[in-house]
């Protein structure tokens, strides 16, 4: 008997390590398959909800906000990147070059699973990490969005009106909130059933135990 779980993926566009994560969970719910079934929502958090909508040099960010050096941004990003390739997913070796405001992008993914075909969001919310980590693209540009809308078939005029006006601007300020508020100040967060918090961008082994024993609690 297949158990269903409901997962609310709590993440940012610009995290890499939530790339990282998504895909250990996508690995490990494939390995659960006949066992568990998931019905995944992303949610929102923003990492820099203030950055201005010309973006930051990365290297100049991550030193103000983490006071990393040069040397450890490049061991860090050399670990990233090869547990990206772990789960199959592949970043730009040169790294970002800059960090942008993702306000934007997640009032889209508000959309799509909202409005969406199923699946539509899930597929969005990976055409948007491709685009910010793998091929580097500027995630506060309109037309990079767009690009992703229309990869995975969601209603471009649609798309363009939402970004045109502030639609969902309000709903999204009222998740993050709301995972804010009940002690999400990290991502990935990943929340089963509402009640069991999974954090950090684990192993695909790691999801695989923990979902199979939230599963085995439920029959």
């Amino acid at each position: 008997m297949t158990t269903s779980l409901k997962i609310d993926f709590v993440s940012d566009v610009s995290c890499p390590w939530c790339a990282v994560g998504l895909g250990a969970l996508e690995e490990a719910l494939g390995k659960l398959q006949g066992e568990v079934s998931a019905e995944l929502h992303f949610q929102p958090f923003e990492l820099n909800p203030k950055m201005p909508a010309e973006g930051q040099d990365i290297g100049e960010h991550l030193t103000q906000k983490y006071g990393s050096t040069a040397a450890q941004q490049v061991q860090i990003r050399d670990t990233i990147r090869a547990r990206g390739a772990e789960v199959g997913f592949v970043f730009n070796p040169e790294g970002r070059g800059r960090i942008w405001n993702t306000f934007d992008a997640h009032r889209l993914l508000h959309w799509a699973e909202h409005e969406g075909a199923p699946g539509q969001q899930h597929a969005l919310k990976k055409a948007l990490l491709a685009a910010c980590h793998t091929r580097s693209e500027a995630m506060g540009d309109h037309a990079v969005l767009m690009a992703c809308v229309r990869e995975v078939g969601l209603d471009e005029v649609r798309a363009q009106a939402i970004l045109a006006s502030d639609e969902f601007a309000q709903a999204v300020r009222e998740r993050e909130g709301f995972y804010t508020s009940v002690g999400i100040h990290s991502v990935p967060a990943v929340i089963v059933n509402d009640r069991h918090l999974i954090s950090g961008g684990q192993p695909a082994a790691v999801f695989e135990q923990a979902l199979r024993q939230i599963a085995s609690e439920m029959v």
